[in-house]
């Protein structure tokens, strides 16, 4: 099936009395040789050869968070989990959300079902069992969700899992579904509902253009950023915000890439948490099951129904 026969969304409006977004802040919580370009570089079989910089990052963030009286929602990485296991207890004593991002960095289309359900498992055992809670939100490496892995959702869906903020409205060469919705919705399959966070775009001359996450919120200026989310929430919708500690750590080991991979992990990592900074005084942020619970509260449902055979 191809994305113009994807089905169309069920319209939702907001209400009267709709009160303002609030942006969900994310941390996809891995080190920089788990990246999706090293992986021809970093064998998964060699990642315990490589220098951990991933926690010293994460207690960056936290710090930044913690100045500024922000709670956020942290995709941990199953393999991180088993190895840092004070670091996941810190991040959920410190007041944030623990949510899954897989446990090998796989992307989901290079999976079959049965071994997307195997990492999965495995991913969020090793956090709960640092945290002692329960993890019911997933984010799959690179956004891996797409229409060719729309499988995944089904599998999600199955293990328990109550949202996904996997599928970006967008077009890229590794992930994206264009012409998903914009907005939170519900995305109805054959085995049951899944409630979908996307990341965010803004539409520019009808192009959905990525903002506010990761290599987007590095290249473009903060200014640019800034106006383009303030767009997001002038149509009315909460905004996905998502980082990596890696993207705060200009001082990590450069990998022998080709330019166009080098450009898309190293740039203008020493500007991060200066920008990051200035997101959190110019959004209200806050972890992504309270953004989804206040537009749920002041939206009717929209629904995507993806429940036809693919």
């Amino acid at each position: 099936m191809s994305v113009a026969d994807l089905p169309r969304p069920a319209t939702g409006g907001s209400t009267s009395a709709a009160a303002p977004p609030l942006n969900a802040l994310t941390i996809d919580v891995e080190d920089y040789f788990h990246a999706t370009a090293f992986e021809g570089l970093a064998d998964r079989a060699r990642w315990d050869d490589f220098a951990p910089r991933v926690e010293a990052g994460t207690r960056r963030i936290l710090e930044l968070l913690d100045r500024a009286g922000v709670r956020g929602t942290f995709f941990v990485l199953g393999w991180v989990a088993e190895r840092h296991p004070r670091l996941v207890r810190a991040i959920h004593g410190a007041g944030h959300e623990l949510a899954c991002h897989g446990y090998w960095h796989r992307l989901v289309y290079a999976q079959t079902p049965e071994e997307f359900r195997t990492d999965l498992r495995r991913a969020r055992a090793a956090i709960e069992d640092a945290a002692g809670e329960r993890v019911t939100a997933y984010r799959a490496p690179s956004f891996s969700v797409t229409r060719r892995s729309l499988w995944a959702l089904d599998v999600l869906i199955d293990e328990g899992f109550r949202v996904d903020s996997s599928i970006y409205p967008t077009y890229h060469d590794r992930y994206g579904v264009a012409g998903a919705p914009l907005a939170p919705h519900r995305i109805r399959r054959p085995g049951g509902w899944l409630r979908e966070f996307p990341p965010s775009v803004c539409r520019v001359l009808g192009y959905p253009l990525p903002v506010g996450g990761g290599g987007y919120f590095r290249l473009y200026p903060y200014r640019m950023t800034r106006s383009a989310l303030r767009a997001v929430n002038r149509a009315g919708r909460p905004f996905v915000a998502y980082l990596h500690p890696w993207e705060l750590d200009p001082e990590q080991p450069r990998m022998p890439v080709g330019r166009l991979t080098a450009f898309r992990h190293y740039v203008n990592l020493r500007r991060t948490a200066g920008r990051l900074a200035r997101l959190l005084r110019d959004f209200p942020l806050g972890p992504l099951s309270e953004s989804l619970a206040r537009w749920e509260a002041n939206h009717e449902p929209l629904t995507w129904d993806l429940s036809q055979p693919e």
